[in-house]
Formats: structure tokens, sequence, C-alpha cells
């Protein structure tokens, strides 16, 4: 009889990358969970979506605007995809007073669903996952994260 060797035990060597691998798979499985849950709610109250609370975030954040490029940059998305949200035709923008105010509601609405999907970590817990994320975020990238 031959062994398959997908069932035979790992060794040392392969057991650190098989793991690693495991905490990727695991984390993009609970981003898109959590991500699907948010959506829902920014739907319904809000009629609007992720990506597009994203962009108002970066705006919010620097009041004087942004050129179309540096709003792609800050967001790690490419210019075709951010002139999908904001007008194509400009060259730079910002929000609007109005836009400021309804920022502010969709932020305090997503900062209490967010704080409803993680109720289960306690302070302690969440200062453990930042820590494990700086660690994991130290580690020479392209982009470094």
């Amino acid at each position: 009889m031959t062994t398959n060797s997908a069932l035979r035990p790992l060794s040392a060597s392969e057991v650190l990358p098989q793991e690693r691998l495991r905490v990727w798979l695991r984390l993009l499985k609970l981003n898109k969970i959590a991500e699907a849950e948010l959506c829902k709610p920014l739907r319904r109250e809000f009629a609007t979506t992720l990506p597009r609370l994203d962009v108002m975030s970066a705006f919010y954040r620097h009041s004087d605007g942004l050129k179309i490029s540096e709003l792609s940059r800050l967001l790690t998305v490419s210019n075709r995809i951010v002139t999908g949200i904001v007008d194509h035709r400009a060259a730079c923008a910002q929000l609007t007073a109005k836009g400021r105010s309804e920022f502010e509601k969709q932020a305090a609405a997503h900062k209490a669903w967010v704080a409803e999907l993680l109720g289960g970590l306690d302070g302690e817990d969440c200062a453990q996952v930042m820590d494990l994320l700086a660690v994991a975020r130290s580690i020479p990238m392209e982009d470094n994260l």
C-alpha cells in the first residue's frame, strides 16, 4: 500500500510555513465575514458602501482636499477605482460641509457596528491582536502594508 504524501505528518521545517498559511487564510476569512457584516447596515441605513466610506474618511482627514493620485495612494487602490467613486474629471476634491456632516454620522454608526462585531474581544485581547499585527507589519514587504 502506498502512502499519500498529502497525509504524511509535516516535518519541523514545514510546520511554521504551514502555520503562517493558516493564519493568512484565517485573516482573509475573518476580513471577508467582517466586511460582509459591515456592508449590510451601511447599505440599509446610508445607501453607501465601505469603499465610499473609506474615500469620505480620507477626505475628512485632509480637509484641504486631495488630488486623485494622493487619494489612491492613501487608500492603496488604483486611480481607476477612485474615479469610480469620485468625479473622474476632478483633479482635486474635498468634502463639502454637508459631506463632512454626513461622514460624521456614518463614521459614528460604523464605529458602533465594529464595536458590536468585535464585542467578544476585551481591551487586553485588542492590545494583543494589535501587537501581533504590528510585528507582522514590520516584516519588510514591497509596499510595507
